[in-house]
């Protein structure tokens, strides 16, 4: 790219723009990399987008002074230009985020990397999908970054390449992880939830290890339908081993390897769609035997679920988890589960505790429903604050189960 297509796309950043940058695997790294190279264009800019912990980590506001950002979950490598003040977190879950960038959030311009047009003139988003299709119908301008490398599902969201106001191509790599190998516990985990997911269930996987690893647990089941936010490449191991039914497949996002990519776009497997589609809690309810799997940090004995603390740091935020768990529970014939190893530290750790210390709960225990870990399952919906303790109790890790019951043996009576 010559300076002066580098200069025309940076002089799209002024003071005083709000300016939306896709997060998950849509990030644009070629313009971070211009953006590092040239931080000074960031001054009085304030940056929006949903940026992920563990896939997005660059700071923009730590660019500038005077620059600003505001996301949705909160990447550790924020935190110090949170601890400045120029990074708002707003707290809300996925279908709310959707709803608050496709109706209400100050955008002028909107960056968003896309592929070149193809013969009908439309522009694939390629593997994310989540946020840019809702917002560049209201941005006051948008900026398609060409990159000729992004994979290009058959069923990925598209745009139409009139509809940008400015085009730059920048040839630049996919953000790419591969699934991290499966401990015992996490595989123990996996096969217990894979227990409870019947044949002909429609089914969403959260990040983490536990979710990840089920992908290999549910190759012998047949007709699973795929509903979920993020698709990684276990998703091709259910595909090539016939558990997938014929159609519906839906998600927002693919992180994987290129190998996988390759495959999303060698094989039409699977629609890339909003965020409003993939987590509208209210539509996903009405699947029937809707199942969402989704990780944890820890769970209390009330039920109650952190996502979002390690101790008293934030280190995320919930995601798309109330909104999957909540339409699971309302599924025909659907179930909610909360998966998660009992302990951690080598055992040290339970990660069942007998009450929260993090300064939010997560998950209400309202709307807690199935609990697994390595040592059982946990139907908790149905039952009081005695047995849902107890049947929490019975999964922890062993080491630690004398001391929880103990623990609610105190609570019991401060209720």
């Amino acid at each position: 790219m010559t300076p002066a297509v580098s200069s025309a796309l940076l002089d799209e950043l002024t003071p005083g723009r709000r300016v939306f940058v896709p997060g998950a695997t849509g990030e644009p790294l070629a313009l971070r990399g211009l953006l590092a190279a040239d931080p000074g264009r960031a001054a009085g800019v304030e940056f929006i987008g949903c940026l992920l912990p563990g896939m997005n980590d660059f700071d923009y506001a730590g660019l500038h002074p005077d620059a600003r950002l505001t996301t949705f979950l909160f990447p550790p490598a924020f935190r110090a230009s949170f601890e400045a003040g120029r990074v708002r977190v707003l707290p809300l879950a996925y279908s709310q985020t959707a709803d608050y960038l496709a109706d209400a959030a100050p955008i002028d311009t909107a960056f968003l990397q896309v592929a070149p047009p193809d013969a009908e003139g439309l522009c694939s988003l390629g593997v994310c999908a989540d946020f840019p299709p809702l917002v560049w119908r209201r941005a006051g301008r948008r900026i398609g970054l060409i990159n000729p490398d992004l994979p290009q599902p058959a069923r990925a969201a598209r745009i139409p390449f009139s509809a940008l106001d400015l085009a730059v191509e920048l040839a630049a790599p996919v953000i790419e992880a591969a699934d991290a190998p499966i401990a015992a516990e996490v595989a123990a985990i996996a096969t217990r939830v894979a227990a409870l997911v019947p044949d002909g269930a429609a089914i969403q996987t959260g990040i983490g290890g536990a979710p990840a690893a089920i992908y290999a647990q549910l190759t012998g089941h047949r007709d699973i339908t795929i509903r979920s936010g993020m698709v990684t490449p276990g998703f091709r191991a259910l595909a090539e081993s016939g558990a997938l039914a014929g159609g519906g497949h839906i998600t927002g996002v693919a992180l994987g390897t290129a190998g996988f990519y390759r495959f999303l776009a060698e094989n039409d497997v699977i629609t890339f769609a909003d965020a409003r589609t993939t987590h509208g809690p209210a539509s996903l309810a009405t699947i029937e035997r809707f199942v969402s799997v989704n990780s944890a940090l820890e769970i209390d004995l009330f039920g109650q679920v952190n996502l979002e603390w390690r101790g008293d740091r934030m280190v995320s935020g919930v995601g798309g988890a109330p909104d999957f768990i909540r339409a699971a529970s309302r599924s025909p014939g659907g179930r909610s589960i909360i998966a998660l190893p009992a302990s951690a530290g080598g055992g040290r750790i339970s990660r069942i505790v007998p009450r929260l210390t993090s300064p939010t709960a997560s998950i209400s225990r309202n709307d807690i429903d199935t609990v697994v870990t390595e040592f059982g399952a946990a139907s908790l919906r149905h039952l009081s604050l005695d047995e849902r303790a107890q049947a929490l109790i019975a999964i922890a890790d062993p080491r630690h189960q004398a001391s929880l019951d103990e623990a609610w043996t105190g609570l019991r009576t401060q209720i």
